[in-house]
Formats: structure tokens, sequence, C-alpha cells
């Protein structure tokens, strides 16, 4: 009587060597019992599968409604604070630029739309740039500013942002 795993062996010689199985009558008898389990195993029909059932098609007028009720909460945040200062005034005079305060993950789409929602606007196009914090002592101890993110926008031809509070 022979173990299992020199069944198996004579199993895998006799499958790549069939005249050699003949000669081995125990590589024979293990090919024998493999090809009865084999045969003694049900084979099981597959059923067809159902099509799923499919939902209606959800119209893009409603899933963007959805989406920029929940956008128009982000929206309100993205934009921190216009930045006043000279750099900012003389980019307003030459390009028609407006620098804002963004936060530092804003993306430059949703900068767009903030500044279209909250001026009602046109922006041409955004540039980000990232402002790292400055590393400063106070007193003893060793502090950082924080890092910030600054959007200059450009608006489109002949549109115009006041922040003075007059009417434009």
């Amino acid at each position: 009587m022979s173990t299992a795993p020199e069944a198996a062996k004579a199993a895998k010689a006799a499958k790549a060597d069939p005249k050699a199985a003949k000669a081995d009558p125990k590589a024979a008898k293990a090919v024998d019992a493999k090809a009865d389990k084999v045969a003694a195993k049900p084979v099981k029909a597959k059923a067809p599968k159902a099509p799923a059932a499919r939902k209606p098609a959800a119209k893009k007028a409603d899933v963007g409604a959805k989406r920029s009720a929940h956008a128009e909460n982000r929206l309100a945040q993205i934009l921190v604070a216009p930045i006043v200062s000279e750099k900012a005034t003389m980019a307003a005079e030459k390009h028609n630029q407006v620098l804002f305060k963004v936060l530092r993950d804003a993306t430059k789409p949703e900068i767009k739309a903030a500044v279209e929602l909250m001026f009602k606007v046109t922006v041409d196009s955004v540039q980000t740039v990232q402002h790292k914090g400055k590393v400063k002592r106070f007193g003893k101890s060793i502090g950082r500013r924080d890092h910030i993110k600054k959007a200059y926008v450009s608006l489109a031809a002949g549109q115009e942002l006041n922040f003075s509070g007059e009417g434009a």
C-alpha cells in the first residue's frame, strides 16, 4: 500500500508520460483512483443569472441641484478674506485681477465658482500660490506663522469687484 504523497507523485508522472504509467502498476492505480474521484463528483449546472433590475436614470439636473446645494455651503467657506495690499492693487490695475486668501485645500474650480457665486461676476482664470509660514521667535519659544494659500482671480473684461462697500 502506498502513501498519499507517493500516489500524488505517481499520478503526476502518469500524466506527464502515459507509457510510464502502464509500466508502473502503482502509478496506474493512482491515476485510476483519481479519475474515479473526479467522476464521482456531481457536476452542478449553473442557472442563468437574471438581469439586475435597473433603477430609472436620474436626470442630470436633479443630481446637479443636490451637488450645488452641498457645494454652496463649501463655496461660502472657500474665500477667507480679500487681500488688500500694494501688490494686490497693482495686480488689479494692470491685469484686472483680485487677490483672495482661500482655504488651503480649495481647488481652482472651487475658487472660480465661489467668486462667481458671491460677487456675481465672470471669472476668466484662477492662479494659486502656496505661501509657507515663516518660523518666528516669540520670546524664548519658537513658533511658526500659518501657511496660507492665495488666489489671483482674473476677471473678464469689463468686470469689476468693489470691496469698499459703495454702490458700483
